[in-house]
């Protein structure tokens, strides 16, 4: 069972989101000492909105997703310790017992994982397996309505044939049509919340379009709130309309999509934007990659977690090494967590960042 410690005294009703995080820790004892994955990360998503949440592998984008989803496994230590607060609905997950999240698993909310082929199980035909997600939560259904449905799902997310599609293994379907299958095992109770955890990955880029456009379909048929967690911000400026960046367990910077992309506030969101590829103009020098290593989460940096590998953390009088950077709006609606003046971070970007973007 999950080790959960939750503060009782400061638990607050939740606000208007489908789903709010709150100062959600996860931290997980090993041999070598505690990984802090997650260290304080407060977000919301609203129905019918999408947030997209970025940053390179070991940032702890994965582990919030299933956080969320009550997923962590006991390791060899015991179970990690979750505290913080994450409400869906207006019911608070981490309060709740492993037993009412599964209920609502798959019933409120669901989960698009990053490899199909190794997600679903391979002895069991997709059919099966929709159906079995599906009767859990209508125990009152026949198999042959389970089936239609399954049928009916498989159809929406673009298969063909799904009449006999419904009988293959997941080995029998190509990476993007096991992808759609996914999508529909995720929808087949009609969610309201979908985390979808690298959706594209390892699909070529006319699949990656058509699985975007899937997801984005798919949201405005059934309203959801979606939650799209990637590496790569060309995914997120295709359907994000929110953006959170993670660094080192924590959030350096969160806003709307656009204003994200038009006047990013944080170094390390510049180094991300400076190492994507761009096709709307010729290009004209080399990607810039954001240089060093991610943090180690068991001896994280002292103050600004990104301070080793920021070229700008000479320039904060010493507080990016010994200060832990609060995250401050930097206009409406737009946070970021950073030493730099905002007029200095303003300057920096017109005047070296904008101009290689």
């Amino acid at each position: 069972m999950t080790d959960i410690q939750i503060d009782k005294s400061a638990a607050r009703q939740p606000g208007s989101a489908y789903l709010e995080v709150r100062d959600l820790r996860v931290h997980f004892p090993t041999d070598d000492g505690v990984v802090k994955s997650v260290d304080g990360l407060s977000f919301s998503v609203e129905k019918g909105k999408t947030l997209g949440i970025v940053g390179e592998s070991g940032s702890g984008k994965s582990v919030t997703s299933l956080s969320v989803m009550g997923l962590h496994r006991m390791g060899k230590r015991g179970s990690p310790k979750i505290t913080g607060e994450v409400w869906l609905d207006g019911e608070d997950l981490i309060a709740a017992g492993p037993d009412r999240v599964r209920e609502l698993r798959g019933q409120k909310m669901a989960m698009i994982f990053q490899d199909p082929l190794t997600a679903m199980h391979p002895y069991y035909t997709v059919g099966k397996q929709i159906i079995e997600g599906y009767r859990a939560h209508h125990p009152g259904a026949s198999k042959k309505e389970a089936r239609t449905r399954a049928i009916e799902m498989l159809d929406r997310v673009g298969i063909p044939q799904p009449d006999k599609r419904v009988d293959a293994y997941p080995h029998e379907f190509s990476g993007g049509m096991r992808q759609r299958a996914m999508i529909a095992m995720a929808l087949v109770n009609d969610p309201s919340l979908l985390i979808a955890d690298e959706p594209t990955t390892a699909l070529d880029v006319t699949v990656q379009a058509q699985i975007l456009d899937l997801i984005r379909d798919l949201q405005k048929e059934f309203g959801s709130a979606v939650i799209i967690i990637t590496h790569d911000l060309g995914v997120v400026a295709e359907l994000a309309d929110d953006i959170l960046v993670m660094y080192g367990g924590k959030c350096v910077e969160r806003g709307r999509a656009a204003t994200l992309f038009e006047s990013p506030e944080h170094p390390y969101t510049w180094g991300l934007l400076g190492s994507m590829p761009r096709l709307d103009r010729p290009l004209q020098d080399r990607l810039v990659p954001v240089k060093g290593t991610p943090p180690s989460l068991i001896n994280v940096p002292s103050g600004c977690a990104f301070h080793p590998r920021c070229p700008y953390a000479d320039r904060t009088g010493g507080r990016s090494t010994s200060e832990l950077p609060k995250l401050a709006e930097a206009a409406p609606g737009h946070h970021a967590a950073c030493h730099l003046p905002i007029a200095e971070r303003h300057r920096i970007f017109a005047e070296e960042i904008a101009p290689r973007l």
